[in-house]
């Protein structure tokens, strides 16, 4: 892009003239400026072309669907699995006993680790048997010091992560105030960690606090099970709501705190003089989110397990078992893939390629990850139910894809898009485009699409959603009678069979007392 002068909202022109430096190149690679900023990389590469224009933003508003629908089906599957599991039929010890065993299993290793899997599983379920006839035989006293005790933990836990989202916050508000330090301007290498500084907070926060949560969830009381579930649940919001700050803070920067009637704003409606192209600025720092967590699982294999598995081999003894072998936990890694992918469906939009790079960073940590789960990990002592994982994690998915929609769609409904960048420059919203494409199409076909976004169509189709929702509902419910009843039944069966085997025993014995 050239300079534009007659626009009262300045100019925009990121890429390079002259001569550049291999490091200068090295750094814009790694914070999406330069040459990278007027690339496919980013929104405003696109020219404002109509049928592009209208391709750019329906297939954000299809792939977001089809995302939505594949969760949907997910999380109903396995809704199914977790309410048979946790329904009593599957948990009880018999089952663990005599149907828990794979005999496909091939080699000690996996056996071994079989048999710790079911002995951890039924340690668990005597535990929390023991801790519920616990809870069940407290005193007032001792249930008042266990809820002070835990409200005490919890207000810990507030404090932990009201601190990561203020740090979050000032970093983001930080790093443009020292961009324009003349003293980070000068040195290149300052200047790309003032660039990455939101990033580092925020991965900062992911890495040191879950442990702390690991470190606070035995001393509420809970059973082993539910320690799991809470730590599981303070993290997922940790993750999420630290993004949520920085676009937050984003949001405030882009629109003047949402003043429009201010002065940095009043022109252009967004604040042009820093950001010219703001939706190039958000998918910078959805592209720096993703490199800086690829660089934070390369350091974390290379600086920490790797060290950490060599120090417990040449030292047997005590330190060797204080320090012991990373356990590979799964829980923490699928929430790593949740909050990446949370992170892709956030900057999708305005860095069109980041679903393609954030595959390449997948294979490329998958493949690393599973080189350092056979030769630097040792399997986790604490496993999260299978059943719970079935639907706690496609629901986790969801909350993430509902929060990425959120920033997604105020963007095209509400901030107007920047007049010097992308395909939608100069209209007073992005949405806008549809409505002008839909008027050059024929008049049947434009009677037909506004009629979908009217009270006659939304009405009869709330009405037929409601009576289909109740049948299934009803549906359900009789089901549910039914299946009550079955089990019934099954109960009093079980009952007869014991009382005819007593009665047999019973006869038996007094024949042969004559």
């Amino acid at each position: 892009p050239g300079p534009d002068t007659s626009s009262p909202c300045g100019f925009y022109n990121p890429d390079p003239q002259g001569l550049v430096t291999f490091p200068t190149h090295l750094f814009s690679l790694l914070s999406g400026v330069g040459f990278l900023e007027w690339s496919p990389l980013f929104y405003g590469f696109y020219p404002p072309r109509r049928h592009l224009a209208v391709a750019y933003l329906c297939s954000v508003f299809v792939i977001g669907l089809l995302h939505l629908v594949l969760i949907l089906h997910r999380s109903v599957s396995g809704l199914k699995q977790t309410l048979l599991a946790e329904s009593g039929a599957l948990t009880s010890y018999s089952h663990r006993v005599f149907s828990a065993w794979d005999f496909g299993l091939r080699g000690d290793v996996h056996v071994r680790l079989r048999h710790r899997i079911i002995l951890y599983e039924l340690q668990v379920e005597l535990e929390e048997a023991v801790v519920r006839r616990q809870a069940a035989v407290r005193t007032l006293s001792q249930q008042a010091k266990v809820w002070s005790v835990r409200v005490l933990l919890n207000l810990l836990v507030i404090a932990l992560l009201g601190a990561a989202f203020y740090g979050v916050y000032w970093a983001t508000g930080a790093t443009v105030k020292l961009q324009e330090m003349p003293l980070v301007q000068q040195m290149p290498l300052v200047k790309l960690g003032v660039d990455y500084l939101p990033s580092i907070f925020i991965s900062g926060v992911n890495f040191l606090l879950p442990p702390v949560f690991k470190l606070i969830a035995p001393l509420e009381g809970y059973t082993r099970s539910r320690q799991i579930v809470f730590i599981l649940l303070r993290t997922v919001f940790l993750r999420l709501a630290s993004l949520l700050v920085l676009l937050f803070s984003l949001w405030n920067q882009i629109t003047c705190g949402g003043n429009a009637e201010a002065e940095e704003c009043k022109t252009c409606g967004y604040k042009y003089k820093e950001l010219p192209c703001w939706e190039t600025r958000l998918g910078q720092e959805m592209y720096k989110l993703l490199i800086f967590d690829l660089l934070t699982g390369l350091a974390v294999m290379l600086l920490i397990q790797f060290p950490r598995k060599l120090l417990c081999g040449l030292c047997p003894g005590p330190l060797g078992r204080t320090v012991g072998t990373q356990e590979f936990q799964v829980p923490d890694e699928v929430l790593g893939l949740i909050y990446a992918q949370t992170v892709v469906w956030v900057g999708s939009f305005f860095c069109p390629l980041l679903p393609m790079l954030n595959t390449v960073k997948f294979l490329l940590l998958f493949y690393l990850k599973k080189f350092t789960l056979f030769s630097t990990c040792s399997p986790a002592s604490r496993t999260f139910r299978a059943s719970t994982v079935n639907f706690f994690f496609p629901l986790v998915l969801l909350l993430g894809l509902t929060i990425s929609a959120v920033p997604v769609l105020y963007s095209i409904f509400l901030i107007p898009p920047s007049k010097l960048c992308g395909p939608f420059r100069g209209q007073s919203s992005i949405w806008a485009k549809i409505p002008e494409s839909i008027s050059s199409l024929p008049r049947i076909a434009q009677n037909f699409l506004f009629f979908l976004g009217t009270q006659a169509f939304a009405v009869p189709l709330l009405l037929i959603s409601s009576i289909l929702m109740v049948y299934t509902l009803v549906l359900a419910n009789s089901y549910g009678r039914l299946i009550s009843e079955l089990k019934r039944q099954i109960e009093t069966e079980a009952q007869n069979k014991v009382f005819l085997a007593q009665r047999a025993v019973a006869l038996s014995s007094a024949s042969g007392a004559l």
